[in-house]
């Protein structure tokens, strides 16, 4: 899973793109904003030896740059919380949004080695003009095995933005819900944001478990 997930996640969800790279991207259509990040990503992985080989400082530096403009990981994480995110405090919420983005970034970072010759294809993308939350839909083949994978965008005034992605089947807010509202009812907010941090603590350092 840690290797199907890569892209996804090098591909949205998972807020900001640099100057160059946002003047390529299109945000006002959902489908072609996601193709359009998608490809970039692979081209810069693909042709990047510090990327390929793990290095979390570049892959970092990739996030922040091409995929996070065009992202509201802030969503993503309120709707993981649910109606626990207003007992967070703004620091609190703020915190845990970084926290758990770098715990994404950190998990699956080893797989970049693992990107070579993917392709993605993109299914018909079907919406209603007056619509504001959709899912672009798309089948990543990895050494010949399709894998589905949905990006979930909803729509700003500033474009679209993604939220949400699906992997063989299972949503990522979703699977990380339990797991969250596990933490908050044993330990409260604080107990969430000081798991997060030692899970961090505990992959920068090398340690799996």
């Amino acid at each position: 899973m840690k290797k199907l997930l890569l892209l996804p996640i090098f591909a949205m969800f998972m807020a900001f793109c640099g100057a160059a790279s946002a003047q390529a991207v299109d945000a006002n259509s959902p489908d072609v904003l996601i193709k359009s990040i998608t490809q970039q990503v692979l081209d810069q992985i693909k042709s990047d030896k510090q990327i390929q080989s793990g290095d979390v400082n570049e892959i970092t530096k990739l996030v922040n740059e091409k995929i996070l403009p065009y992202t509201d990981f802030t969503r993503t994480t309120r709707l993981v919380m649910g109606r626990n995110w207003n007992t967070a405090t703004p620091e609190q919420q703020k915190q845990i949004v970084e926290q758990f983005k770098m715990l994404l970034i950190r998990t699956y970072s080893g797989a970049l080695a693992q990107v070579r010759n993917q392709t993605v294809q993109y299914k018909p993308f079907r919406a209603n003009p007056d619509d504001t939350d959709v899912v672009v839909r798309s089948v990543v083949m990895n050494n010949g095995q399709p894998v589905e994978l949905d990006y979930r965008l909803y729509k700003t005034p500033q474009g679209w933005r993604v939220y949400d992605i699906n992997v063989l089947g299972a949503w990522l807010i979703q699977a990380y819900q339990q797991q969250f509202n596990e933490q908050i009812s044993q330990n409260g907010v604080g107990g969430l944001l000081q798991f997060l941090t030692q899970r961090n603590q505990q992959l920068a350092g090398g340690k799996a478990s």
